[in-house]
């Protein structure tokens, strides 16, 4: 072990107990703990759901990249300044809490990339071991991962696209082994991005079971969420045509139906919160009820705000309390004698105890179906085709349409209070403001600076990597 390397360790060990191991897991396990791991098509197989629980960390999407800091850090919490996340929504990205976010999803986000690098390089050293549809299959899905995985850090430790494509930004890990990578421009990130979902999407449109419609496959990087996460990247980048494309080719194929008002709002114990027929992709996080109830919403947490923000948010006073998001979501909380409102999306009683794929619990969002609603209707080569698209997600929430002759400027106004009321605790929404170059966020009272969206790379990743400079 080189010095750099020790030191690099005792540096861990001493500022961050909690995300070292996940820090030290990078590093490659033992040739023979690998060679017994994929020497079997069901090794491989073990192996990729082991990526997909590491996605499902509460230092990942489990939490801080979903209901947690990135959502604090979109001002969906009023938060007391004796609280957790006081500092997160302050946007003080010297403050120690900020720092060790950081720091531990840059952690874990990278340990993930390991880990389906060595799913990759397997594929092809152990070929042998593997069906041909199995091999397609499996490597195509690792290699979406790990592109969702680098998108989901550039975007929050890079600067916005435009006006920083040409800045250094993230290192694109594709390698196993404990040497610094240079950090590639914002460009060159989303191109290695774009290529790893290119070559996903060839390996899964005909090996995906979700073609031939196997539904469990959305709570998988299955080939629709290849699609959808091209909508996404297209749209970061400012491709607005391959962006659209990407995200019809998702709508017409029909795999992922609207929320019925039914079953949006039916009795407690079977309400679907999550609209579980709309996800692309979702995860299963077992643990996400001991995370979520009380921790964020429920009783006296402080991870809400109030009534009045809540009918902000929605609309009420224009027509909105019909909207299903706010009528069956935004709910008073009875098991004390204060009586608190609270966001339920997170909070499910599930009456049964299967490990059922359809149970409504357990699950959160990583790509919606109104999501590409949304691009469509940015991105449409018309104000009157934008507010058609907006329109179909207005109307499978409960929401009267928008009259078909406002301007594009209010357009762009609607699909930001859209993604305001779609997205709220899911993380994505600081990412929107992030795109769009927003400079006061809802709830905001004074403006903010575009370096406000980037957070600061890691000390540990800058001292032993001297390439940022």
């Amino acid at each position: 072990m080189n010095y750099k390397k020790l030191l690099a360790i005792l540096v861990c060990l001493a500022t961050m107990l909690t995300s070292c191991k996940k820090y030290l897991d990078v590093n490659p396990k033992s040739s023979v703990s690998e060679d017994q791991l994929f020497s079997s098509e069901l090794g491989f197989q073990q192996a990729l759901d082991g990526v997909y629980s590491l996605f499902t960390s509460q230092s990942l999407f489990g939490d801080n990249l979903s209901m947690g800091f990135t959502s604090a850090l979109a001002q969906n919490y009023d938060v007391p300044s004796n609280a957790k996340f006081y500092d997160t929504s302050k946007l003080n990205f010297s403050s120690g809490e900020v720092i060790g976010f950081g720091n531990s999803i840059w952690s874990n986000g990278y340990n993930v990339i390991a880990d389906a690098n060595k799913i990759i390089q397997n594929t092809e050293k152990k070929r042998s071991v593997l069906s041909d549809q199995s091999y397609k299959r499996i490597r195509g899905e690792a290699m979406a991962l790990r592109a969702y995985m680098h998108f989901e850090l550039l975007r929050l430790y890079g600067p916005e696209y435009l006006i920083g494509m040409n800045k250094k930004a993230i290192p694109y890990k594709k390698d196993v082994n404990q040497y610094t990578v240079i950090p590639s421009t914002t460009k060159n990130t989303v191109l290695s991005i774009l290529a790893d979902l290119n070559e996903a999407e060839q390996f899964l449109v005909n090996t995906d079971p979700i073609i031939s419609g196997q539904l469990n496959r959305n709570v998988k990087m299955n080939y629709y969420a290849v699609k959808a996460l091209q909508a996404r990247v297209y749209l970061f980048s400012g491709d607005k045509d391959k962006a659209f494309a990407a995200a019809k080719f998702v709508v017409d194929s029909g795999k992922f139906p609207f929320v019925t008002f039914s079953a949006a709002t039916a009795v407690a114990e079977a309400r679907d919160r999550i609209y579980i027929t709309e996800q692309i992709f979702g995860l299963r996080v077992a643990n996400l009820r001991n995370w979520a109830d009380p921790g964020y919403f429920r009783g006296a947490s402080t991870m809400k705000r109030s009534v009045n923000d809540y009918q902000t948010i929605y609309e009420t006073s224009s027509g909105g309390s019909t909207d299903i998001r706010y009528l069956a979501r935004i709910e008073t909380d009875n098991s004390n004698s204060v009586g608190y409102v609270f966001p339920s999306k997170f909070w499910q009683t599930y009456p049964g105890t299967d490990a059922s794929e359809n149970r409504l619990d357990q699950l959160v969002p990583m790509i919606r179906l109104s999501e590409m609603y949304y691009i469509l209707a940015e991105c449409a080569t018309s104000t009157t085709d934008g507010i058609g698209y907006l329109n179909i997600v207005r109307q499978n929430r409960n929401l009267g349409p928008l009259a078909t002759n406002i301007s594009q400027n209010s357009l762009n106004d609607e699909i930001t209070k859209e993604y305001q009321k779609e997205f709220f605790a899911e993380g994505q929404l600081f990412f929107y403001y992030k795109r769009k170059n927003i400079t006061r966020m809802q709830f905001m009272t004074t403006d903010i600076q575009l370096s406000q969206y980037v957070l600061p790379i890691p000390d540990s990743e800058l001292e032993f990597n001297p390439n940022y400079n």
